[in-house]
């Protein structure tokens, strides 16, 4: 189907949407309250997203939130443990009450009372502890986004911890593995619910010998928030499911266009933990160099004019001033393909960053020296579609890899402990996707597009990959632990209702 017809009959199935909607009783899912299991075991299909509210309702002006306070830091979480190389501790995942503004109080659902999440942060080859008690709800996992831990380890979908339960995961960081990480929930069809209710937090490997060490750090994670005209935070309608959730505030460690403050060469890690929103960042007056990927380091730096972050996806940049001066960080406007009708792609001031002149560093002629995978023995085919659920009474999108939708009780693929694989990942579909691999990370081979092929610009370790309309990647990987993983595109309401597979390692 071409997209001119599919979205021809897509703005029809909004419009049977609307008028369903307006004649929604109260207990139908777009006007829902979202408590008890929540989404938790009802059919995300497409029949169900007919009775979501098809706009975003009344919603909170931007106005109403205050800008321009200094950068807040992450708050770390405090190590119990007084062994050298272990690190032990403690999160709750809860609901809590905060107040925004003197006028707004939010109920956000977080972990330690924090919005963002403590951040964490580990030494390659520490041992890791930590024990989630789980005080919301509904049930709930941590995924360790992008950590190479063993898979009973990873807040699999099957590995729920239920409401007032608690559980401990445990594992010990190879090393190799520094770099820029998160966590966040990976429960059965409530991934959407509990991170736009504010669940995530950073996790930083550091290396043991640091080549940048005397070059300072800030550390900047970039959520958005859809809160109602009350203040509260709004459920999902139904674009929101289709294209991804963007809330009407962006933030910066939680607070609403922050000043932030250079005054030297500054590296900085970056995290997009967007349910859906693209982030096209960019900042003049300035030279950026990318140094590092997901996973760790590049092996030399990119010098870059914009950094295009999906969901997901982190970065470490060098930010070099080339004058004092005062100016905004931008995400330039993107147009990722969204259906239905919506409001236009336009460029957002996300901070304010008061610069002081500086001059580039010294810096080594090898960042860090990356793994050679060597040739594949195995090779996998992943394609993306998008489907109109129509007819039957049924309404609404599939997300589809290789036709199916996400099966708890199905293997989708099997790989071997330790063999190097080559991946192609198709997107044949009319608008952006991302893919995200659980348990390793890989690098990129190519793209193809339109007939061409090119090169990526940088080889670095990915967890996570943007892929355009109808464009192809091929990537390399290992893993390295037997047991099940999760790949997926990590638009959160995409992944929720059903583009993702299972990774079966023998």
């Amino acid at each position: 189907m071409n997209r001119r017809i599919f979205l021809t009959k897509l703005a029809a199935a909004i419009g049977t949407l609307s008028i369903t909607n307006v004649m929604a009783q109260p207990h139908q899912m777009g006007n829902m309250p979202m408590s008890g299991h929540g989404m938790k075991g009802m059919n995300m299909s497409g029949q169900n997203m007919g009775h979501m509210s098809s706009s975003g309702g009344n919603l909170l002006p931007e106005s109403a939130l205050p800008k321009n306070l200094p950068l807040p830091e992450l708050q770390s979480l405090g190590n119990t443990s007084s062994r050298p190389g272990y690190f032990f501790s403690f999160l709750e995942a809860k609901p809590v009450t905060l107040q925004l503004t003197p006028e707004v109080s939010t109920e956000f659902w977080a972990y330690n009372d924090q919005i963002p999440g403590p951040a964490i942060e580990v030494f390659e080859g520490d041992t890791v502890q930590i024990t989630l008690k789980n005080s919301l709800p509904q049930p709930t996992t941590i995924h360790w986004h992008g950590l190479p831990v063993p898979p009973d380890q990873d807040g699999n979908p099957q590995d729920e911890v239920l409401p007032g339960a608690s559980h401990t995961y445990r594992f010990t960081l190879p090393e190799g593995s520094a770099g820029t990480y998160w966590y966040h929930p990976h429960g059965h069809e409530t991934v959407a619910e509990q991170a736009f209710r504010g669940l995530a937090g950073v996790f930083i490997v550091k290396p043991k010998r640091d080549p940048l060490a005397d070059i300072p750090v800030q550390n900047w994670l970039m959520s958005d928030l859809k809160l109602a005209a009350d203040g509260q935070i709004a459920p999902n309608s139904m674009m929101d499911w289709m294209n991804g959730r963007e809330g009407q505030f962006v933030l910066i460690n939680g607070a609403h266009q922050p000043q932030i403050t250079i005054n030297t060469a500054t590296r900085a890690r970056l995290w997009n933990a967007c349910s859906g929103r693209y982030l096209n960042l960019a900042l003049s007056d300035a030279d950026i160099y990318l140094i590092g990927t997901d996973g760790g380091r590049l092996e030399q730096p990119h010098k870059l004019t914009s950094l295009l972050l999906t969901p997901g996806e982190r970065a470490e940049i060098l930010i070099v001033p080339k004058k004092s001066t005062q100016v905004s960080l931008k995400a330039l406007a993107y147009d990722r393909g969204k259906m239905g009708r919506h409001a236009p792609e336009v460029t957002r001031d996300l901070a304010s960053v008061v610069m002081t002149s500086a001059a580039l560093p010294t810096l080594p002629e090898k960042l860090t020296t990356l793994p050679q995978l060597g040739e594949a023995t195995a090779t996998k085919t992943l394609e993306y579609t998008e489907t109109m659920a129509m007819g039957n009474g049924q309404h609404g999108m599939n997300f589809l890899i290789n036709g199916k939708k996400h099966d708890m009780n199905r293997i989708d693929l099997t790989s071997k402990v330790g063999e190097v694989e080559e991946w192609e990942i198709f997107n044949n579909s009319h608008m952006d996707h991302n893919f995200h691999l659980h348990g390793t990370q890989f690098t990129v081979v190519n793209y193809q597009l339109d007939g061409r092929t090119r090169a990526p610009d940088y080889i670095g370790h990915k967890d996570t990959i943007n892929l355009r309309p109808y464009e192809r990647v091929r990537i390399k990987m290992v893993q390295n632990h037997k047991g099940l993983r999760m790949y997926h595109c990590h638009i959160l309401e995409h992944e929720t209702l059903g583009m993702m597979g299972q990774l079966n390692v023998v």
